[in-house]
């Protein structure tokens, strides 16, 4: 009877659609998709696009497509660049984890980054309508994540998320409920792994695409130095003879090509500190500074961040997680979700 009554319930949806990953929060039963934000499109006779893959599957098509054939990723820099393409995507996921909706059709959350205009609003607020939500709410993403992390968000103290994601980087510094600052930096795991590419094409005449970029980065990425080095054999093309070529990278020069792209992160960081209200300031001192997204989990990452501004730095318990996570707790308070949700 329980699984009858259940079918005819709300399956209520949190979605954190991000620029490299998409997850899907269910109440009641937690994460159950986390998934690349990767659509495979093919053109067909009359120009149409037909959609040939999505997530895993699409991205090992990433940079390895014949003629016709497009893998795409429809969101860059947090907001939606491809509307249809992105739809599709939307829907296939909801779709595999809802086959068919209940009578009561669902309330979604979205979360989306901090300062998206009305348009990249709209736009991401369509996408879920036409999946058939009954209701859409919008959150920014450093509220979510300070949520999923665990963050008194509530309390007259001031609590400092720092989520760094596929496209951008959100600072934000969060107090009863509002946000008192936040920044939103076009930098993140994106940025990282080009400036892998570029480092490779300059030092060692290697082209590499995005997909070998990333493997790079998880394997011996580093944001502070090493007592062992550890190598990575990069295969790619050689721009001066255009042959196929493998060159061996060691971690220091990776941590060197990254320093770029994370110091605008540590600058953004430092201005947030120098903009935060005084007693504020005392709360952050005391509490540290949480850091959430994928981009979170750069080995390294959090030590840099200590020597640079002397403050704790924590990690969350699911990185990347943490903004489904603290999505998905608004769909059991109602309350809070309508206080904190963008208008």
């Amino acid at each position: 009877m329980q699984g009858l009554f259940d079918s005819f319930i709300s399956h209520d949806l949190a979605i954190d659609l991000g620029t490299a990953t998409t997850l899907i929060y269910v109440k009641g039963r937690g994460i159950v998709s986390r998934e690349p934000s990767v659509v495979a499109v093919q053109l067909d006779k009359r120009g149409e696009r037909r959609v040939l893959a999505v997530g895993k599957d699409a991205k090992e098509m990433l940079g390895r497509t014949p003629n016709g054939i497009e893998a795409i990723r429809p969101l860059r820099d947090g907001v939606i660049a491809d509307f249809e393409v992105a739809e599709a995507m939307l829907r296939y996921f909801i779709t595999r984890v809802a086959p068919r909706w209940p009578i009561v059709r669902p309330r979604v959350i979205i979360c989306v980054p901090f300062g998206i205009t009305d348009v990249e609003k709209r736009a991401v607020r369509e996408s879920a309508e036409s999946t058939g939500a009954r209701e859409v709410f919008l959150l920014e993403e450093p509220m979510a994540a300070a949520i999923g992390a665990g963050l008194p968000v509530t309390e007259p103290a001031g609590n400092m998320i720092v989520d760094i994601g596929g496209g951008t980087t959100e600072i934000a510094v969060i107090s009863l409920a509002g946000i008192v600052y936040s920044q939103s930096l076009k930098v993140g795991g994106d940025r990282m792994d080009q400036a892998i590419v570029q480092h490779l094409r300059r030092k060692h005449s290697l082209l590499i695409g995005e997909r070998t970029a990333e493997a790079i980065k998880i394997h011996i990425g580093t944001a502070s130095r090493v007592r062992e080095l550890e190598q990575f054999e990069a295969r790619g093309r050689d721009i001066v003879h255009g042959v196929p070529k493998v060159v061996t990278v060691h971690s220091e020069e990776i941590r060197e090509a990254l320093e770029e792209p994370l110091m605008e992160i540590v600058n953004a960081l430092r201005t947030a500190l120098e903009a935060t209200p005084p007693e504020i300031s005392a709360d952050i001192v005391d509490k540290g500074i949480v850091l959430a997204g994928g981009g979170a989990q750069l080995r390294g990452l959090d030590q840099m961040l200590r020597d640079q501004t002397g403050l704790p730095v924590l990690l969350a318990d699911d990185p990347v997680g943490a903004v489904v996570l603290g999505a998905g707790a608004l769909l059991d308070n109602p309350t809070l979700l309508r206080q904190v949700a963008l208008p």
